[in-house]
């Protein structure tokens, strides 16, 4: 028989964390501190959003605000290689299943749903501005959704999250690089989608990051200068 996982319980809001936040951040390393309290402010932020495009935008920035590391300026690949390594190590230390519960009883449709959408895949804008052809892009969106399908067959959920948040990069780029017009028509499922994955999924990662304080986090980006 298949193991038993967890119960879902509600994901934490901002106000239940941050309250978290005032009673444990003292025994915290300082770094740890900054980017928690720096993720949080963008937590509210978003839970403040009436649109849906700026709920994505303050999400992903909360998001950002937790696992940035510093960058190299001319590998414009090492932010997604940080954030993959980021979401291995939650899944680490994921022991009460809370994001494989997001992921595999809560948002598997929408997730399904985004990975068959041509129009948050790399390549496919690769293909449009005539860097791919249309059967290599094609291809490639091939063999990532059968990687996608054997991660949702296996229920391999660190493999799931990096391919799904590689789909939430494009999102995210066609947003803060004006790719997309504020409350646009076309692109409103899946902001709607990657929105609620968010919003949900952020919570979780606080909650996991204030659990485990003395896991390597690296330090903060743009340090405060006294």
């Amino acid at each position: 028989m298949p193991t038993q996982k967890p119960l879902a319980t509600a994901t934490p809001d901002h106000a239940h964390l941050k309250q978290r936040h005032r009673l444990v951040r003292d025994g915290h390393p300082k770094n740890l501190t900054l980017r928690i309290h720096r993720a949080l402010s963008w937590l509210n932020r978003a839970e403040q959003a009436e649109d849906v495009d700026g709920k994505f935008i303050f999400l992903w920035i909360a998001f950002n605000a937790a696992y940035a590391q510093e960058l190299d300026a001319n590998d414009h690949s090492s932010d997604k290689v940080t954030f993959t390594a980021f979401l291995q190590k939650l899944c680490e230390l994921d022991s009460n299943k809370r994001i494989d519960n997001l992921i595999w009883k809560e948002f598997s449709a929408s997730i399904r749903t985004l990975l068959d959408n041509p129009y948050v895949y790399h390549p496919f804008w690769e293909f449009q501005r005539g860097r791919l052809t249309e059967s290599e892009w094609q291809q490639q969106f091939a063999n990532a959704k059968r990687a996608a399908q054997l991660a949702l067959a296996s229920s391999n959920t660190h493999t799931l999250l990096a391919v799904t948040f590689n789909r939430l990069y494009t999102l995210r780029n066609q947003l803060i690089h004006g790719g997309a017009t504020w409350g646009g028509k076309v692109n409103r499922e899946q902001l709607r989608d990657c929105s609620r994955l968010l919003s949900k999924l952020v919570p979780e990662i606080i909650t996991l990051m204030m659990d485990n304080p003395h896991t390597l986090w690296g330090d903060a980006v743009y340090p405060v200068v006294e």
